[in-house]
């Protein structure tokens, strides 16, 4: 079985990757962790915690975008609405809180979601995001709630994976077609034309 062990990274983009950096890493304390770059392209990575970073490409022209409110609904093509990072202790949201309006950003107040408190603000690109901190005796990931008034039949069949859905794999990948092609990056890590096979 398939185990996920969080969001390896978020790839936004920016046009400005230095004030990006005193944002994430100087005033979130987000560790810069990996740079791989080019003249006229960036990709820089932040450490979000063990196991999750945030990724910026720096493109040429990119602008930073409108603030939209969190959660309002739109129409049209869309795909991002915001991002929320966790965060250990309830008085980490107070003082994020004063670090962001100290540092000239916007700020909400701290929100009651019931299972979450939150705040609400804006990186330097626009991107909308939110610090949560769960509230004690409340960990959805431990007991899954489901308060949807109206939830649909595919809702109601509950929390966990229903495997049987999807098409089974019928010829898995054998190990020894496993090949790994070189992409951006590779050439700075493992040399020019790199190619490795996967391991089994």
């Amino acid at each position: 079985m398939i185990r996920l062990n969080g969001v390896n990274h978020l790839a936004m983009a920016t046009g400005d990757m230095d004030q990006t950096i005193r944002f994430w890493r100087d005033l979130l304390g987000m560790r810069l962790v990996a740079g791989l770059g080019q003249p006229g392209y960036r990709h820089y990575f932040f450490q979000i915690s063990d196991y999750d970073l945030l990724a910026f490409f720096e493109w040429p022209g990119v602008k930073s975008v409108e603030h939209k409110i969190h959660g309002k609904p739109v129409r049209g093509p869309f795909i991002f609405d915001h991002v929320s990072f966790g965060v250990e202790a309830e008085d980490d949201l107070w003082e994020l809180k004063d670090k962001l309006e100290a540092a000239g950003f916007n700020v909400s107040d701290v929100v009651d979601h019931g299972f979450i408190h939150s705040i609400y603000t804006y990186d330097p690109n626009g991107m909308p995001i939110e610090f949560s901190h769960n509230v004690p005796g409340l960990d959805m990931r431990k007991e899954p709630q489901m308060r949807d008034a109206a939830p649909s039949s595919v809702t109601q069949e509950g929390p966990e994976p229903q495997w049987e859905k999807w098409p089974q794999v019928t010829r898995p990948t054998p190990s020894e077609e496993r090949v790994v092609y070189p992409g951006a990056g590779s050439e700075l890590f493992h040399g020019k034309g790199s190619r490795k096979k996967a391991s089994a």
